[in-house]
C-alpha cells in the first residue's frame, strides 16, 4: 500500500514514506482501522511503562504511546533521514526521546525496557533474526511486532497492478513471512501469547523468557 521509499547514504531503505496513518483513501482507512484496533488491544495487554520503538518512522505511534497513562519512558529509533527527523520535532513529549541509529546493535542495557516494538519494520532490515534478538535482549517482558502477511501482501499488490515486475513486492521489503513462519521466528525468543491477523498483516505479542 506504499508507493515511495527513502534511502540513506549507504543505500539502506529507511521505510515507506506513504502516510498510511493519515490517509484519506477509504480502503486504506478501513484497513488501518483494523490494524490500529488490534495494535491497541495488544499494547494494552502488554501494559508497559517503558518501551523502545524500533523503526519509529515519523513517530506517529511513538508519540501516541507517550501520551498514555503510566508510560514513564519511551525511546524511538530510526535511520538518518531529514524528513523523519523533521517529523520528530513536531511530535514531542516529556517522556519521549528519539535517537538516530540502526537496529543491529542497540546501545542499551539488557532488559532496559519492558517492551520493544517493531511495527512494519522487520520486513526492511537486512538481518531480521539478529534485530529480533537485539530487541529481545533489551526488553524484559514483551515484544510487539507486525509485518505484512505473505504471500497475501504481494498478491494484493499485483491485483491492483502494482510492482508487477517485482511480482508484487513492495520496494524495500527484503523479508517475507507467512503468519506461520513469523510465529516460528519470534517463538525462538519467547512465548507468542497473541498471534493476530488484521488484514493484510500479521501482528504478534511475545512474552519473553
Amino acid at each position: 500500500m506504499s508507493s515511495q521509499v527513502t534511502v540513506d547514504a549507504e543505500g539502506t531503505v529507511t521505510g515507506n514514506t506513504y502516510d498510511k496513518y493519515g490517509s484519506t483513501n477509504p480502503v486504506v482507512r478501513r484497513l488501518m482501522a483494523g490494524f490500529e484496533r488490534t495494535l491497541e488491544e495488544l499494547f494494552r495487554k502488554a501494559a508497559p511503562s517503558t518501551l523502545l520503538d524500533v523503526g519509529c518512522g515519523e513517530g506517529v505511534l511513538t508519540h501516541q504511546w507517550a501520551q498514555k497513562p503510566g508510560i514513564r519512558r519511551i525511546v524511538g529509533i530510526d535511520l538518518e533521514d531529514a524528513t523523519l527527523q523533521a517529523a520528530w520535532q513536531e511530535r514531542q513529549a516529556p517522556n519521549l526521546e528519539y535517537q538516530v541509529m540502526k537496529a543491529e546493535n542497540l546501545p542499551f542495557a539488557d532488559g532496559e525496557f519492558e517492551l520493544a516494538s517493531a511495527i512494519e519494520v522487520l520486513e526492511h532490515v537486512p538481518d531480521p533474526e539478529h534485530t529480533v534478538a537485539e530487541m529481545a535482549r533489551v526488553a524484559s517482558d514483551h515484544l510487539l511486532v507486525s509485518v505484512p502477511r505473505e504471500p497475501l501482501w504481494r498478491m494484493l499488490n499485483m491485483a491492483r497492478g502494482a510492482y508487477l515486475k517485482d511480482l508484487g513486492n513492495t520496494p524495500g521489503h527484503l523479508n517475507h513471512w507467512s503468519k506461520r513462519s513469523f510465529v516460528e521466528l519470534l517463538s525462538r525468543h519467547g512465548r507468542v501469547v497473541e498471534a493476530r491477523s488484521p488484514f493484510p498483516w500479521t501482528m504478534l505479542l511475545v512474552e519473553l523468557r
